[in-house]
């Protein structure tokens, strides 16, 4: 009996074992990455829509904006540290230790966000707090990504590891539907008034019982059948991360870049949408959050789809198809969203993410299928996470730039566009080492 994603059978586990555990390990992987997502968007929802107002009400409404999403990316500075961090760890103690640090850390993180006083209690100060609980919020999910893909791929048949690891990036866009859903109630169910005084906290508060939920089902799933194949045969690296560098620097560097034509487009349809779309096309916060739920939501069903369709006709292939989509899309999207024309704007924010999916679907398993096992925790998280730095960090700002600055959303278009460019050449640049998951 052979279980998936190893040389060897493990006798401790009957097949019908091996298929629950993987079952389990799938659903670990989905719950897991929606609860950590849903803390991290939280946030970017609050930074466009609330945290100029609370915690930078001196400052006109562009610098009020700047300054929040610059508090903003600096959870995306420190995703690479997280991977480096719980990427040690994963490789070196195991890949569900490191997947529960990860989760308990963001649970505290959010939670203490919400308890954040405002400018007018403790002024400067209430930033300051921001940063140090968006800090911790970067580690967490920098550390939280990788090992949830090896979750899934590690337990799963080789031959449906595009479908199975999508289901790590299916939180995104869940995570992200529940971020504006909690949002949008509170928005509902409060004035604006209290909203600002304390409305907006409570989604930040609710996530200690998210994260309890997501701890119950991690701590049953058993580790990985590589990682336990690594152990018992001695072959665990002592300094992962450093051999990821000295052996893969190429890979890891290639799949940082690999994601900028998705992790631009994706906080730009997710983030600075929110903001662009009230102080320049003069829409209702409701309306917006409504639509980027909306999308969200289709986006749960192509995000598998697509990493189904990758283990049919190949990742490079659907993911290539994805670059040049989104080389052509953003023209359309803006265009469509400066036309005043409300079918326009709802049509554009709806599939901006379906099509954004055709790269982020396959994905996971393109990512992690570039490293060997006794590596791949360190080296898929950090080539992942530095993505952070270079795109989807700075995206909501340099696209804030580039509107202030030329006057046209055309200029952040061609920004888009421009980043899918630097993704299309990476998928032919990167080898194809599929292989690489089924050896140690």
């Amino acid at each position: 009996m052979t279980t998936p994603g190893t040389v060897e059978s493990t006798d401790a586990l009957t097949s019908i074992d091996e298929r629950r555990m993987m079952i389990r390990a799938v659903v670990a992987s989905a719950v897991g990455t929606t609860i950590e997502w849903y803390d991290f968007f939280l946030y970017g929802v609050a930074a466009a829509l609330v945290f100029p107002k609370v915690f930078f009400p001196e400052s006109d409404p562009f610098t009020g904006t700047l300054l929040a999403f610059s508090t903003y990316f600096v959870g995306f500075v420190a995703r690479p540290f997280g991977a480096v961090f719980f990427g040690h760890y994963g490789d070196r103690v195991g890949r569900k230790a490191a997947l529960i640090a990860t989760l308990v850390m963001m649970g505290v993180a959010t939670m203490g966000i919400g308890f954040v006083p405002g400018y007018d209690r403790i002024g400067v100060w209430g930033a300051v707090l921001l940063i140090v609980g968006r800090v911790l919020q970067g580690i967490g999910v920098g550390g939280e990504w990788g090992g949830s893909v090896l979750l899934a791929a590690e337990w799963t048949d080789p031959k449906r590891r595009g479908f199975t690891t999508s289901w790590a990036q299916f939180g995104a866009p869940a995570g992200l539907m529940l971020a504006n859903g909690a949002v949008a109630l509170a928005t509902y169910a409060t004035s604006e008034e209290n909203f600002l005084a304390w409305g907006w906290r409570v989604p930040f508060l609710i996530s200690v019982v998210l994260v309890l939920i997501g701890l119950y089902i991690r701590v049953g799933i058993l580790e990985t059948p590589v990682f336990a194949r690594l152990k018992a045969l001695g072959k665990v690296e002592k300094a992962p991360v450093m051999a990821v560098l000295r052996r893969n620097w190429r890979e890891v560097v290639l799949t940082a870049l690999l994601r900028s034509g998705q992790q631009t487009p994706f906080y730009i349809f997710t983030t600075y949408i929110l903001a662009y779309g009230t102080q320049v096309l003069g829409l209702s916060r409701g309306f917006l959050l409504n639509l980027v739920m909306l999308q969200a939501f289709i986006s749960l069903a192509t995000i598998p789809s697509f990493g189904h369709l990758s283990d049919i006709v190949g990742r490079r292939t659907i993911t290539a198809i994805g670059c040049v989509a989104m080389m052509i899309f953003p023209f359309i999207y803006f265009g469509m969203l400066d036309s005043g024309t409300t079918a326009l704007v709802v049509v554009a924010m709806l599939i901006g993410l379906p099509i954004h999916d055709l790269q982020y679907g396959p994905q996971a398993a393109f990512i992690s299928e570039r490293f060997r096992g006794s590596l791949r925790y360190s080296g898929a998280s950090l080539g992942y996470q530095l993505a952070s730095i270079t795109a989807g960090g700075p995206a909501p700002i340099v696209a804030l730039f580039l509107f202030r600055t030329y006057k046209t959303s055309m200029a952040v278009a061609a920004y888009m566009a421009a980043s899918a460019a630097v993704s299309l050449v990476c998928v032919w640049l990167l080898r194809d080492r599929a292989d690489s998951m089924d050896h140690q």
